[in-house]
């Protein structure tokens, strides 16, 4: 399997010759090559996670491509099929078995109202946690998408999720919202969490893959 970051939040997986597209938003460029697409996975309903301009230009490439998202992603997606999934729920989509996480988005301010979030654990092997520190318990995560910077985030909290799911290899994610130096500098703290537990961190730009 090989993971593709883009912009911002927006993932892709491949297995043989299938793809998984996880959280197309408002800061991703136009995805392309879509001929093999079998499902899309909406992590909450911010718009940052996903836009209708990039959900119609995928369903059209991919006519009637699956999407899945939690309840929130379908009140905000009016009139798109979404299949509602929630933390405890696993799925098997052409060569991809997903299993959801976590439930709660991380909370920005106690003015803005929680939303539902859900983290994604692909094929027992990749894990994206959206936007949360849902860690997926008894799950040994090979490949872990970290989130780097956002409204909710502060670095050491980040560092401590990262701490916690031990994952064997992590790059960055979630990273639009900051300057060069700023992304740099917080790619270094993850690094360092990710090495206490004998894990590998990558640097990730737009376009670039990694193989699972």
């Amino acid at each position: 399997m090989r993971v593709t970051k883009f912009e911002h939040a927006a993932l892709r997986l491949d297995q043989n010759d299938e793809t998984l597209v996880i959280d197309p938003g408002s800061f991703t460029a136009p995805l392309h090559d879509l001929s093999g697409l079998v499902a899309v996975v909406i992590t909450h309903e911010h718009p940052d996670h996903w836009t209708s301009e990039h959900l119609d230009r995928i369903l059209r490439a991919a006519p009637g491509t699956p999407v899945f998202g939690p309840q929130g992603v379908a009140d905000a997606a009016e009139g798109y099929d979404i299949t509602v999934v929630a933390p405890g729920d696993t799925i098997t989509i052409g060569r991809f078995t997903l299993q959801f996480f976590g439930g709660a988005h991380e909370v920005i301010h106690s003015s803005i109202p929680t939303i539902e979030n859900v983290g994604v654990l692909v094929n027992d092997v990749f894990y994206y946690p959206g936007d949360s520190y849902a860690v997926p318990e008894g799950v040994e995560v090979d490949m872990l998408a970290a989130p780097l910077g956002a409204p909710w985030l502060k670095i050491g909290e980040a560092m401590d999720y990262v701490l916690a799911v031990r994952p064997r290899r992590a790059f960055g994610t979630h990273d639009m919202t900051l300057s060069v130096i700023g992304k740099n500098m917080h790619r270094q703290r993850l690094q360092w969490a990710t090495e206490q537990g004998g894990g590998e961190f990558h640097v990730l730009e737009p376009g670039d893959t990694l193989d699972l």
